[in-house]
């Protein structure tokens, strides 16, 4: 019986130790945060063990996990009607409130998910929840992107299967379908989803043949850049939960279906080195020591290798493409852009992707409202449902529909 309460005990201790992380004060639902990315530890770990017995790659095995456990059916209500269509080739969800006594058209939002370009899917609860409360919090349209998904494909598919999906929404004869007004349209995205929704709005504002533009864009902690990974938020967030460093450098490599050897010539920034040339152009646009205040800056220096490995570019050529890295797009195309909210999170490594990309927008004259979270952490805003329910995904969530019902 004493064996038993000691290898209790050794387990509890174990546990305890695989699960505290060390975090900063200001981090809201500390322990909850822990327990989550400890769980996503455990499934991604499972998930790169089958990968590595060669029984099937880890990033379907994860997605399918998270599709099997949160997939919903398309369940509709009396406030709002849901429905799966196809537009252009590309699967959607729509999410269609009532109409209203007097009312002729409505607003909407184009949203485009998360993930990593690998996970998730416009169906699973998390944002099927965000576009229904979109939805009946907005009284608008919303079409929620079902693009395809690594490893079935990479780059750039998805950003076309994005583009295709959009520019056939904004046909006139299909907004008039669902009835919304032309001139209140906003294009939105969170994480890889952001991605996908500024590198859409960058590609629709040199379309001179497209007669409906839209009025807004709405990025949630985007990721924009594959250029730099030593901003001062990617060395300060290096280990934090749900994205840290090595994740996100490893999300890259599987959307340009690279190799994971270059994992760490990347991390060191080996590819943009100074005798990289294909790089040179490009280092101005996302020039950290002038784009960001004091405050995210702290005393953290820039990682410039004087000699890298410009074999880097020439195998991957994409991580200095625009469509995957709006960031790196020339001032003559930020001037086109609509009216622009980012939300960003201190605790994330990508707070400055938006940061610096709200700047230079600012810089080409667009208006931009950058709304930044002290205690938040990336992904928060899907995290609303329980049992990952945080008070930073309530608190990011509705200042978001918030900027949107006061702007669209």
């Amino acid at each position: 019986m004493r064996a038993a309460w000691v290898l209790l005990a050794a387990l509890a201790a174990l546990s305890a130790y695989y699960v505290y992380l060390p975090l900063p004060g200001t981090v809201s639902d500390p322990w909850k945060l822990m327990l989550l990315d400890a769980t996503f530890r455990v499934v991604q770990q499972t998930c790169h063990l089958i990968h590595y017995l060669r029984l099937s790659h880890h990033l379907i095995v994860l997605n399918y996990l998270i599709c099997t456990f949160d997939k919903l059916k398309s369940v509709s209500s009396e406030d709002i009607n849901i429905t799966d269509a196809v537009f252009d080739g590309v699967e959607v969800r729509v999410f269609e409130p009532p109409a209203k006594r007097d009312e002729r058209l409505k607003r909407s939002v184009v949203y485009i998910h998360g993930g990593g370009w690998a996970l998730a899917s416009a169906r699973t609860s998390l944002y099927n929840n965000l576009c229904r409360i979109m939805a009946e919090s907005l009284n608008a349209v919303v079409i929620s992107v079902e693009y395809r998904l690594v490893p079935e494909v990479c780059f750039p598919e998805q950003f076309y299967d994005a583009v295709r999906a959009t520019k056939h929404f904004l046909q006139p004869d299909v907004l008039a379908e669902y009835s919304v007004d032309p001139s209140r349209i906003a294009i939105s995205g969170d994480s890889a989803g952001g991605n996908l929704a500024a590198a859409v709005c960058q590609q629709l504002s040199k379309d001179e043949h497209l007669a409906v533009r839209p009025k807004l864009q709405a990025l949630i902690y985007p990721v924009l850049q594959a250029f730099d990974f030593n901003t001062p938020s990617y060395q300060q967030n290096m280990n934090m939960p749900v994205l840290p460093r090595y994740v996100m450098i490893n999300y890259w490599i599987d959307y340009f279906n690279g190799n994971y050897d270059l994992a760490h010539s990347l991390l060191i920034n080996n590819h943009t080195a100074l005798d990289v040339s294909q790089a040179l152009s490009f280092r101005g646009h996302l020039n950290w020591t002038s784009l960001l205040p004091s405050s995210f800056k702290k005393n953290y220096k820039p990682v410039i290798q004087t000699t890298g490995k410009a074999e880097i570019i020439q195998e991957i050529p994409a991580l200095l493409d625009v469509r995957a890295a709006p960031l790196l797009a020339d001032n003559e195309t930020l001037q086109l852009q609509p009216k622009t909210y980012i939300l960003t999170c201190e605790n994330d490594v990508l707070r400055d992707d938006g940061v610096m990309y709200a700047k230079r927008l600012e810089n080409a004259g667009v208006e931009v409202t950058l709304d930044h979270f002290d205690d938040c952490f990336h992904g928060c805003m899907i995290f609303t449902i329980w049992p990952t329910d945080f008070s930073a995904g309530i608190k990011t969530r509705n200042s978001y529909i918030r900027w949107l019902d006061e702007n669209l």
